[in-house]
Order: structure tokens, then C-alpha cells, then sequence
């Protein structure tokens, strides 16, 4: 998708039937044998409903572009409940205790977006918001991660597709747009923005998992390992170096 095209959701996925086949399924998936990881089930964290698509958008609104009918709204909000309750795969695959949640995880990008330094051409109320709905499509597919085998356009068709469907259960329209926008913004990393709040991402993590050694007695090299050399800010670059003095101190 080029920069500056507008991007609407559509009106009605094509076949939701056939896109909740294509979960259901993926919940088989297993890890490829050459891979040096235990292969595990796959799990989708939900299932949009089987029987119709979500209602177009009610003409109770007015005609106003920006408002949400509130069945809409509450529909949306109670499908996102899911985020509240996914755990993050990667703590669960290291068996740390009481794991944060998806939810858990945007949170705390959405406020160090909040809180970060201004930078040059970087919109700072547009990071919190792309920090909040980067990894909605998991109330759906759930927390995808590279231990799963699932190859990188599959996970990506399949997040697209959720969104998609969330962004139609939302009523279409200004908000839903918004959300689409930004999600495919942060996938395709092809803002200032993006950049920005993918390092928030890996950042979260890396503090995340240094939380948990200190907590737990864990050794959770892996995902700091894991961020080496790609973060694309200074911001980013800085954040993570003072986590990772923190971290060789406690060590």
C-alpha cells in the first residue's frame, strides 16, 4: 500500500465463514520438523461468529462519520476483552509466573509513548494510538510468535483479515478507518511513527523480561538476544541501553 492512499475498511469480509475455517485450522498448525523448537498447537484466542458478517453501519448516527452506534461500539469493546485475557506465548513457553497479557503489553507502549522525548517529524499523539491498536488483531488470532512455524504472509493474511472483521463489527466509518490505517501503518513500517513504535515494542519486551529474571530467577537471554541491532530510532537505542546497563548490573 503506497503512502498517502486512503484505506478503507471493507464493507463486509468476503467469506467470514471461510475466514474462520482458515483459524480454526491454524490452531493445528505445528512447527515445521527442521525447526530447533519444540513444535507446539497453536491456539487462536477467538473466533468471530460463524453465522453473518458484522451489521453494516446504522443510519442512527445521523449521517456523522466520526460517531459509533453504541451496539457497535460495546460489540467491539467485548471482542477486545480478548486482549485482556490472552497471555503473551512467549512468557507462557518460559513458564514465567502469571505472564502479562496482551493488553498488558500495548499499555505500556501507549505510555511510553506518552512520556517520550519529542522527536523531529514524529507525532506524538499518533504513537500512543498506533501503540494501543498495533497487536489488536490478536483478540482474534491470538499472540502469533516465530516458535509457532507459521509462515510470516500467513500470520500477516490472518491478522488482516481480523481486522478487517473487527474494523466492520466497529460500524465502519471515521474510527474504524482510523484503527485500519494505523495497524497497517505499524505492519508495513512506512512511518516515522512506525519506527518509533516498533522500538517501544522491543523495548516493552526487554523490559518485560528483565522484570521477570529479577522477579523470578529467570534467564530470559532469548529476547534480549533477540532485539540486537534492530532498533531503527535513537529513542529506542537509548531506552535499551539503559535497560540493558540495569541488566548487567544485576547480573
Amino acid at each position: 500500500m503506497s503512502n498517502g492512499s486512503r484505506v478503507f475498511c471493507k464493507s463486509f469480509v468476503p467469506s467470514l465463514a471461510a475466514t474462520a475455517t482458515d483459524l480454526i485450522r491454524l490452531k493445528s498448525f505445528r512447527a515445521s520438523p527442521s525447526s530447533s523448537i519444540p513444535s507446539r498447537s497453536f491456539r487462536m484466542a477467538a473466533e468471530p461468529p460463524s453465522s453473518a458478517t458484522p451489521p453494516p453501519p446504522s443510519d442512527s448516527d445521523g449521517g456523522d462519520a466520526s460517531s459509533v452506534p453504541a451496539s457497535s461500539a460495546i460489540d467491539f469493546l467485548s471482542l477486545c476483552h480478548r486482549l485482556k485475557t490472552t497471555k503473551r506465548a512467549g512468557w507462557v513457553r518460559r513458564d514465567v509466573q502469571n505472564p502479562e497479557s496482551v493488553a498488558d503489553h500495548m499499555y505500556r507502549m501507549g505510555l511510553m509513548a506518552l512520556i517520550a522525548s519529542d522527536s523531529p517529524g514524529v507525532d506524538r499523539d499518533k504513537c500512543v494510538k498506533m501503540a494501543i491498536v498495533h497487536d489488536i488483531a490478536e483478540a482474534i488470532v491470538g499472540d502469533i510468535t516465530p516458535s509457532d512455524g507459521v509462515p510470516k504472509h500467513e500470520k500477516s493474511r490472518l491478522e488482516r483479515e481480523a481486522l478487517d472483521y473487527m474494523c466492520n463489527l466497529l460500524g465502519g466509518g471515521q474510527r474504524a478507518n482510523e484503527i485500519h490505517q494505523l495497524w497497517m501503518e505499524y505492519e508495513e513500517n512506512s512511518s516515522l511513527e512506525a519506527k518509533v513504535v516498533k522500538d517501544f515494542d522491543k523495548v516493552e519486551m526487554i523490559l518485560q523480561a528483565l522484570e521477570y529474571e529479577t522477579e523470578q530467577g529467570k534467564n530470559l537471554e532469548e529476547f534480549f538476544q533477540s532485539t540486537t541491532g534492530k532498533f531503527q530510532t535513537e529513542l529506542g537505542k537509548a531506552w535499551a541501553s539503559e535497560i540493558l546497563s540495569r541488566r548487567k548490573m544485576k547480573h
